[in-house]
């Protein structure tokens, strides 16, 4: 059931950058929404932008969401220091349409493309695209696989104009996700997209988070071990699983 939320600011180190995200007051069912978010990172630093929802800002779920914990690795390794993470996730935003913050289309070029320095970005949104409709908006109708494959597709055609690199994540499961959040449905448009994201070869590169968070005896479930109580978000533990789960050697300072 939707709940009215007050606004919410956070500001979060990820490394070298600064991370400052404001908030927004909502009537959704979800943790936590930011507004808009600005970072500042050293003029001399190559730049990867995490973009996506709350799955990567956060959400309320976890103390260190997964693009802190790739910082924290990035960092630890010979010549990270040259390498900048900026965490450019909104809770409760979607890839095809506004609402908490403007679309994924609408806010790759501001945020990304435009961002000083960025040269890799890792996209992953969608959870809320699927979620949405018959939840958060009861009267809304269902995203096909179709759309979401197309609008990434869109966003790796862009990034590549630009010069960057773009990395895919598999949208996690989330079954037992109240409020019809979740269908059967939903998990078959969620398989859908994950294969196309795996197989298509639209991405540099794979991020496979749904592999990384999934129980391998019921794979539509978040591992119980990664379940932040909600069945949606992960809890700490997940978001180390994420952020370890991303190959350093995508990120080379000297590319």
């Amino acid at each position: 059931m939707a709940r009215p939320l007050t606004a919410a600011c956070a500001l979060r180190t990820l490394g070298s950058v600064v991370a400052i995200c404001v908030g927004v007051v909502a009537a959704v069912a979800l943790p936590r929404y930011v507004g808009g978010m600005r970072a500042r990172a050293d003029t001399h630093s190559a730049v990867v932008v995490t973009f996506g929802d709350s799955l990567t800002e956060g959400g309320g779920s976890t103390r260190a969401p997964w693009p802190e914990v790739l910082a924290g690795r990035l960092q630890a390794r010979p010549g990270g220091a040259a390498i900048a993470v900026v965490n450019a996730g909104i809770s409760g935003n979607r890839l095809l349409a506004g609402g908490m913050g403007r679309s994924g289309l609408e806010r790759f070029g501001p945020e990304v493309l435009e961002r000083p320095g960025a040269r890799w970005v890792v996209v992953l949104e969608g959870t809320n695209d699927l979620g949405f409709p018959g939840a958060v908006e009861p009267g809304a109708p269902p995203v096909s696989a179709e759309q979401l494959v197309t609008a990434y597709g869109q966003l790796a055609g862009r990034a590549h104009a630009a010069g960057l690199k773009i990395y895919g994540g598999t949208i996690p499961p989330f079954e037992g996700a109240d409020g019809g959040y979740f269908t059967p449905e939903k998990e078959r448009v969620r398989r859908a997209v994950n294969a196309w994201i795996r197989s298509s070869g639209a991405f540099d590169a794979v991020l496979d988070f749904d592999q990384a968070l999934r129980d391998p005896r019921h794979p539509s479930r978040l591992l119980l071990a990664y379940d932040s109580g909600d069945h949606l978000h992960p809890n700490d533990a997940g978001h180390r699983a994420m952020g370890e789960a991303v190959d350093l050697r995508l990120f080379a300072p000297s590319e």
